[in-house]
């Protein structure tokens, strides 16, 4: 298992039912090496299945974490880049565009500390962001 595949991985991870394109794209394979790579990772025993999730344990109100992430962009990346990048990452429910020293503040709904630790890494190395800023929402009145 290589990088490309663990990128693999972890887009799927986010997006079970992403199409190959949409898929190579975002590690930049072709369509067909792409399916290649997931085929080959579903024989090895890597991928064992893909799942539903339920109320239970999609994040949110009922399960999950609920994160605000204020984002500063890299100097070479423009908003509408970052919002076109952002905009099919599930786990992100809002983009703002704010004042002060963050470009952007994120609400973000995750199941797991792991998959928050995913998600900060994709901004930063897909999505053109400089650095973050996370707070955990507690409770919501």
């Amino acid at each position: 298992m290589d990088g490309l595949d663990e990128q693999i991985i972890g887009h799927l991870r986010e997006n079970a039912r992403c199409s190959f394109s949409d898929l190579g794209r975002m590690v930049g394979l072709s369509t067909s090496a792409t399916a290649a790579r997931v085929r080959r990772l579903e024989a090895d025993g890597v991928i064992l299945g893909y799942t539903i999730r339920t109320g239970q344990d999609v994040p949110g109100p009922r399960g999950g974490l609920v994160l605000f992430i204020d984002v500063r962009l890299a100097t070479d990346t423009r908003g509408e880049a970052f919002l076109e990048r952002v905009r099919d990452i599930r786990s992100i429910a809002e983009a703002i565009h704010v004042t002060g020293p963050f470009d952007y503040l994120l609400r973000v709904y995750v199941p797991d500390t792991g998959a928050l630790d995913r998600l900060l890494q994709r901004l930063k190395t897909e999505c053109g962001v400089a650095q973050t800023q996370t707070r955990v929402a507690l409770r919501a009145l």
